[in-house]
């Protein structure tokens, strides 16, 4: 029973490390496609825009890697690989669809994301990151 609770452990413990990295990906990730010093805005401006693109990146992350973990249920380094092969497809992704509506609209969103004042767009991008990860998520299974 300690041994299985040991594994158990392990097996978690793997699973939270490959989230990290991922989740660690992201933010670099976001601070690359925004102008600015992204833990600045966040921590030190309270920037609000800034906030909820990254805080939408992380969660479209979580989704993605909890949805592969439990497709992956008994199959451990498989779903290691699944988990991070998707979270990596997911983060792409995201980023493409920053680029892509970044392009299809007026001004610079990374520009808005500097801006001390709440802005919609950001509200539409925040939301196609949950998006796209619901979408990888459903091709998961």
């Amino acid at each position: 029973m300690l041994s299985t609770i040991a594994t158990e452990v392990g097996i978690a413990a793997a699973y939270g490390l490959v989230g990290l990295a991922l989740m660690t990906l992201g933010f670099v990730l976001v601070d690359v496609l925004t102008p600015g010093n992204l833990r600045e805005q966040v921590w030190m401006q309270r920037n609000r825009n800034a906030t909820i693109l990254l805080a939408s990146n992380l969660l479209g992350v979580g989704i993605v890697v909890t949805t592969a973990i439990f497709a992956s249920a008994d199959v451990f380094v498989a779903g290691l690989v699944s988990a991070a092969a998707y979270g990596v497809l997911g983060l792409v992704l995201m980023a493409v669809s920053f680029l892509v509506i970044d392009a299809a609209t007026p001004g610079r969103l990374g520009e808005l994301l500097l801006d001390g004042t709440a802005h919609p767009a950001v509200w539409v991008n925040g939301s196609s990151h949950l998006a796209v990860a619901a979408i990888v998520a459903a091709a998961i299974y």
